[in-house]
């Protein structure tokens, strides 16, 4: 039984290290969200979540996409690019993808014929996928799994690059909760906010895959990670949370408070 036991945490481990910046970077995405939503927009979502703040659902897709329920929603946690393709001529994947799935939920939660239920849903899935949208391993190439194929060593540690960008990085660079990672990163003055949060769902992604494209030639299969890259490497990993986080809070507080609505990184359904 104890055998068992440790077996089974160690598979629970591994499992969770292949999630998307792990649950604290999630949760930290989502708690810098909620520092700008509008009173109005906060008040809106709170209706559709029956008071639960959106960093209670920030992780909850991960373990969902494994349910039958939603196995549905696997594909949607990330957009293949391969090695010398561009965005554009990516192809689709017929199952979704985070761009397209980002976009839907929007559509649903913008129709105000939406059921509470379907928009409570639709509201879970777009906080979580646009964090994923800023993790550069889901802007991965089709060839090896974004990244999970590309063995490296962490610290002698074996593991693959998706692994490494998911938690390992993050964890190594600050041993912050995530509200001291939201609390420490939301600095900037709301002119240099504005910037950041520019631009559209395509912008974004393009931004994602090409950090994704740097991190693939510096660190090849076989790399040995350790303090350099660690240090190296963890502003960018604050850079993308801080850009989740603003971007997740331009989209919820267009959709939810009208007088942001000219402000919406996409088109707004009529």
């Amino acid at each position: 039984m104890k055998r068992f036991y440790f077996v089974s945490v160690f598979l629970t481990v591994c499992v969770a290290m292949a999630y998307a910046w792990g649950q604290k970077g999630h949760d930290a995405i989502a708690k810098i969200a909620e520092r700008h939503l509008t009173p109005t927009a906060k008040s809106a979502i709170d209706s559709i979540l029956d008071g639960r703040s959106i960093i209670y659902w920030a992780n909850w897709l991960d373990n969902a996409s494994h349910t039958p329920e939603y196995a549905y929603t696997k594909t949607w946690h990330y957009k293949n690019v391969d090695e010398g393709v561009r965005y554009e001529e990516a192809p689709a994947n017929p199952s979704g993808d985070v761009v397209t799935a980002m976009r839907a939920q929007i559509e649903k939660l913008s129709d105000p014929s939406v059921n509470k239920e379907d928009a409570a849903l639709a509201l879970k899935i777009l906080v979580h996928i646009t964090g994923d949208l800023h993790q550069p391993m889901h802007m991965g190439h089709a060839t090896d799994l974004g990244a999970n194929r590309v063995g490296v060593k962490f610290f002698g540690r074996d593991t693959n690059l998706h692994s490494v960008w998911d938690s390992s990085i993050l964890e190594g660079g600050h041993k912050w909760s995530y509200s001291e990672w939201a609390e420490i990163l939301d600095i900037l003055p709301e002119e240099d906010v504005s910037a950041v949060a520019d631009g559209s769902f395509d912008d974004w992604a393009k931004e994602t895959l090409n950090i994704a494209t740097v991190i693939y030639r510096e660190m090849p299969a076989g790399s040995k990670i350790s303090y350099n890259e660690v240090a190296d490497w963890t502003p960018t990993v604050e850079q993308q949370l801080l850009r989740g986080g603003l971007r997740l809070a331009r989209i919820l507080n267009s959709l939810f408070d009208p007088s942001m609505k000219q402000n919406a990184p996409y088109v707004p359904v009529q």
